[in-house]
């Protein structure tokens, strides 16, 4: 089925709504419909996205038949319940991240998909320099992974008086600020280096323990992780959304034995490779990139491309498998599942003050 003839619902009216409905349209899909926690609001955010229908529940949306992929982009406590509903009813599915705010509902999440489709928007994924820093890695370009330096960090919430529903553990999980946006740094780390992580020792803070809507906030505002990889790599990892001043930041820096290589989300036009012998900055330049890179670059060289053409290329590969192909590096549910388990681990870490092993890896 090409993506022209699939069905695409909505659930949640969100920021994140938007960004759903524009990459769909941008694939060619035919938005049906959305659904959201009240009718009337369902009815706003159908108007809002230029959608025609607004169903009353999640039910409805279920049992219509026009309908081929849910996207949820609901709360992080609600993902569990709508994904499996939805896998239930034969839908393929895009849950956003976290996929769901315990390990056991990943793991229902992942057991319920059996042969839909099923992805988690890991975005950054889709900047074409990311796949540049990938392709330098898996080919030996870089060498073998000697160390990680990396950070995401915002300032949305700097303030007392700034709050959201992902400041309570009831909404958001008993993460906030790792589970949000410190899982797609730890996606990029596995993701880039071919390496996964094997431990962590963390330490995190909670800047607000009430803000202007919530009290008593157990969340954490920032977090600092000391890791080690499989292959006996090192490296630290800083999230943070108190920041100031920063309002997207997702920087990586990998080393290598032969180069390293750092991205900035902030200024994702270019790709800085470091040697002995001297260090470059790589443009997004179809022509000067691997492959896989180059087939992201939607425009020419020097003309910027950015977050929402990152999460275009996300879900035009997610309708692309729906219709058969196997993308490569498309993020699916077992990513997601991968991801909570990290995080799992980062908040045991701090809360027990000792190192917390993920999976077993090398000790150097």
């Amino acid at each position: 089925m090409g993506a022209d003839q699939l069905g695409i619902a909505i659930v949640g009216g969100g920021f994140m709504a938007t960004v759903h409905s524009r990459a769909a349209r941008a694939a060619r899909a035919r938005l049906v419909g959305v659904a959201s926690s009240t009718p009337e609001k369902a009815a706003t955010a159908a108007d809002a996205l230029g959608i025609a229908t607004a169903y009353a529940s999640l039910d409805a949306l279920l049992d219509d038949d026009a309908v081929d992929v849910v996207h949820v982009t609901t709360p992080n406590a609600l993902h569990a319940e709508q994904t499996i509903a939805a896998l239930a009813a034969g839908k393929h599915v895009v849950c956003e991240k976290p996929l769901a705010t315990t390990v056991a509902d990943a793991e229902r999440m992942v057991g319920a998909i059996g042969t839909n489709i099923a992805t988690v928007p890991f975005v950054y994924r889709f900047h074409p320099m990311v796949r540049e820093a990938r392709a330098r890695f898996r080919d030996g370009t870089a060498g073998t992974v000697l160390s990680i330096h990396g950070s995401y960090l915002q300032d949305w919430l700097l303030g007392a008086d700034d709050d959201n529903w992902r400041v309570d553990t009831d909404q958001g999980g008993r993460s906030r600020a790792f589970a949000d946006i410190g899982s797609h740094l730890v996606d990029l780390v596995e993701f880039v280096s071919g390496d996964r992580v094997a431990r962590v020792a963390t330490t995190k803070k909670t800047v607000f323990a009430d803000r202007a809507a919530h009290h008593g906030i157990t969340t954490e505002d920032a977090v600092a992780v000391v890791l080690e990889t499989v292959s006996g790599a090192i490296g630290t990892l800083l999230v943070s959304q108190v920041a100031p001043g920063r309002k997207n930041r997702l920087h990586l820096e990998i080393a290598g034995s032969a180069e390293s290589v750092a991205f900035d989300q902030e200024h994702p036009e270019t790709l800085w490779v470091g040697r002995r012998g001297g260090s470059l900055l790589i443009p997004r330049d179809a022509d000067q990139l691997h492959d896989d890179a180059a087939r992201l670059c939607v425009v020419p060289a020097g003309h910027p491309q950015g977050y929402q053409d990152a999460f275009n290329a996300f879900v035009a590969d997610t309708y692309a498998a729906i219709g058969g192909d196997t993308p490569d590096g498309l993020p699916q549910f077992a990513d997601g599942l991968r991801a909570v388990r990290v995080t799992d681990a980062v908040i045991d870490a701090a809360e027990s003050g000792s190192w917390i092993e993920i999976e077993k890896g090398s000790r150097s």
